[in-house]
């Protein structure tokens, strides 16, 4: 059974660009929530004893039980992990490099990921992706949909994402989606998404 994992830092820890009590509900209620869903739609099943990765691969066939919160579950884990409270600035090494390679500059990549967060129609997500060329992309999904997913429109691994859906930021910023977003790259963790790149080149 899959467990809620826990933050490495404070609710209040990424004030004043995301607000303690967003963070505490995202947390405790939705991310919970995905959690206790998911363990329900895959009890007693083949894929009880599957990694998140290999039920995220067969989404497409799992059921809207397994496929939304499969997503919901994966999707906010990552989440919490590439922000930090000493997060923000610019990536190094050899992200930096393949950031360059794939976007033209650090600024083209923050506009494309800024406008496939703030023109994701609905609720979904922003990623930054390795795809299966080995180079980086930029990609938007619907709901809890992710690159990972059999569904996916454009398929690999994230490495990077952001939570558009109102309940991530409405608190705090209402209707403007463009202000959250980038507050993001305030507490982005270039450390954990370079990680998540070595991990997936």
């Amino acid at each position: 059974m899959f467990e809620l994992p826990k933050l490495k830092y404070d609710y209040k820890a990424l004030e004043p660009h995301i607000d303690a009590r967003t963070m505490e509900i995202h947390h405790t209620k939705h991310h919970q929530g995905y959690t206790n869903k998911l363990n329900a739609a895959i009890e007693g099943t083949d894929l009880a004893s599957a990694s998140i990765e290999d039920i995220l691969a067969q989404a497409g066939s799992a059921g809207a039980g397994v496929r939304n919160n499969g997503g919901g579950f994966y999707n906010h884990s990552l989440f919490w992990d590439v922000m930090s409270p000493n997060g923000g600035g610019n990536p190094s090494g050899d992200l930096a490099d393949a950031i360059n390679e794939a976007f033209g500059s650090f600024d083209d990549f923050k506009e494309k990921f800024s406008t496939a967060a703030k023109t994701q129609f609905g609720s979904g997500w922003a990623w930054l992706l390795v795809g299966a060329d080995g180079k980086l992309h930029v990609s938007g999904t619907p709901n809890q949909d992710n690159p990972l997913m059999d569904v996916a429109e454009v398929k690999g691994t994230p490495i990077l994402g952001l939570d558009v859906w109102e309940h991530a930021y409405y608190l705090n910023y209402q209707n403007k989606r463009p202000d959250y977003v980038a507050a993001f790259f305030n507490v982005i963790n270039w450390d954990a998404v370079s990680e998540r790149y070595a991990a997936a080149k």
